[in-house]
């Protein structure tokens, strides 16, 4: 591979199999998991402490809790004092965080403004209904990833370069620790958000859309893509 192509490592959402995995994989917590989790990273929307331990116990490469870590502040911490962290990770299902608008009484007594909730755009975390929950996202990453997770896996569409530019930040922020996945858009074309995200760890959905040979070209077209950027 040529030296200016980045490194991307691919990894892809499964549907539970009745044997084991050859690969890393990432499954969403059911109760139609397979027997073998030993290549499992195992995604738990909503279920938190009990869970997570029962899945560890039972050989889970790692567990990424959601919720729960958003309303449990020490779970992350106490999972991984107790299990390790490179088998703690969290699941940051993310999306454009709304600004509001708002009349500024306070900043100058001669006359008024209207200022907007945030200053620039920022993704917040979402609840595993789907909800928003108010938090900012990579700032969220950031208090977890210190806490003990060895991954964050962050769901998002990215919809235009405000995104990208999102994206670039917190890989830039997280490094090889952030891995990215589509949220809903499972037929993202992801050669923007290797590009211009700077996107370099990557959950692909299970679904012929990324079949070897897309995944192929993915890799092909990074270097001329490349080259024309520069």
């Amino acid at each position: 591979m040529n030296e200016s192509t980045p490194e991307i490592t691919l990894r892809r959402w499964a549907k539970p199999a009745g044997v084991p995995f050859a690969e890393p994989v990432f499954l969403f917590d059911g109760d139609d998991l397979p027997e073998d989790l030993t290549r499992v990273s195992v995604v738990l929307r909503s279920a938190g402490r009990e869970r997570a331990r029962a899945l560890l116990a039972r050989g889970a490469a790692r567990v990424l809790p959601g919720e729960a870590a958003l309303l449990d502040g020490s779970l992350i911490e106490t999972l991984s004092r107790e299990f390790g962290a490179e088998r703690v990770g969290v699941w940051v299902p993310a999306r454009r965080m709304e600004v509001n608008w708002a009349l500024d009484f306070t900043s100058n007594a001669d006359f008024r403004c209207v200022t907007p909730s945030y200053a620039k755009p920022a993704w917040e975390v979402l609840k595993s209904d789907g909800s928003r929950s108010g938090t900012e996202a990579g700032w969220w990453t950031g208090q977890m990833l210190e806490r003990g997770a060895s991954l964050a896996l962050l769901g998002a569409d990215i919809a235009d370069d405000a995104d990208l530019n999102l994206c670039a930040e917190l890989v830039e922020q997280f490094g090889s620790r952030l891995c990215l996945t589509p949220l809903a858009d499972f037929g993202a074309d992801l050669l923007p958000w290797v590009l211009y995200g700077q996107a370099r760890n990557l959950a692909i959905p299970d679904n012929e859309f990324y079949d070897e040979a897309a995944m192929l070209a993915l890799r092909q077209a990074l270097e001329p893509a490349e080259k024309d950027v520069a």
